[in-house]
């Protein structure tokens, strides 16, 4: 093939420049043409300050997951370090009932493949079924098509498990033992910001809580953008 360096040329352009066009569809003369994305959970005021137009504005502290530590379908441990500088979508799931079933979220996010190849996107489910072991998450990555380290399924200790969803993602989980055994948990999904908080719940089940996910994972790109241009 004849080398063609106008070509080249126009492809490393167009790289660059699809980063900052999405920034500039999400603005309008300088402005976020959204607005910008709660913070959910406690927060509390700092001890510190920033200023804004020449006052002095006490910092706050707002809730983040903790650091944790779970294994996802290859076996490969995975903690917050491995979410650095990245915007996650996870949600919850029973690894046996989804499966039998295969009806994982994810699946059904029709706008999830538009995303796998985004590196600033990271997706992860995890099994609140204290029964599952590695052979069936990694038998229901492989059902799913689920790509380790883009889409994790995530196993770890009861205990870890649960602190992690209620504690930390502020989400329902409950193990019913009786008459018969099963879990009851949120089918919410949950989107985190590359500083680990929380910015949105939506309900999986719902066609318009998903088009709205999929508006606002644009917006923290646009945000991620921003930090970059600004030194954040």
């Amino acid at each position: 093939m004849k080398y063609n360096p106008i070509k080249k040329v126009l492809i490393l352009v167009t790289i660059l420049a699809v980063p900052g066009f999405l920034y500039y569809l999400l603005q309008d003369q300088g402005k976020n043409r959204y607005k910008p994305l709660p913070i959910f959970g406690p927060k509390q005021v700092a001890n510190t300050f920033h200023s804004k137009r020449g006052k002095q504005i006490p910092d706050t502290i707002y809730h983040a997951v903790a650091d944790f530590k779970l294994v996802n379908q290859v076996g490969d441990s995975i903690s917050l370090k491995d979410w650095k500088n990245k915007i996650v979508v996870l949600n919850l799931m029973d690894g046996k009932a989804d499966a039998s079933s295969t009806n994982a979220i994810f699946n059904e996010y029709k706008d999830f493949k538009a995303y796998q190849k985004n590196d600033i996107v990271r997706f992860a489910s995890i099994s609140i079924d204290p029964t599952d072991v590695l052979d069936s998450i990694k038998n229901l990555a492989a059902t799913l098509k689920a790509k380790p380290h883009k889409w994790d399924i995530l196993l770890g200790d009861s205990a870890s498990i649960f602190k992690l969803v209620r504690k930390d993602l502020l989400l329902d989980v409950v193990e019913v033992k009786q008459p018969e055994r099963k879990m009851i948990y949120s089918r919410k999904i949950v989107l985190l910001d590359s500083q680990h908080r929380i910015r949105g719940f939506y309900d999986a089940t719902q066609e318009e809580a998903l088009s709205k996910l999929d508006d606002e994972i644009k917006v923290l790109i646009a945000e991620e953008l921003r930090n970059v241009r600004d030194g954040r």
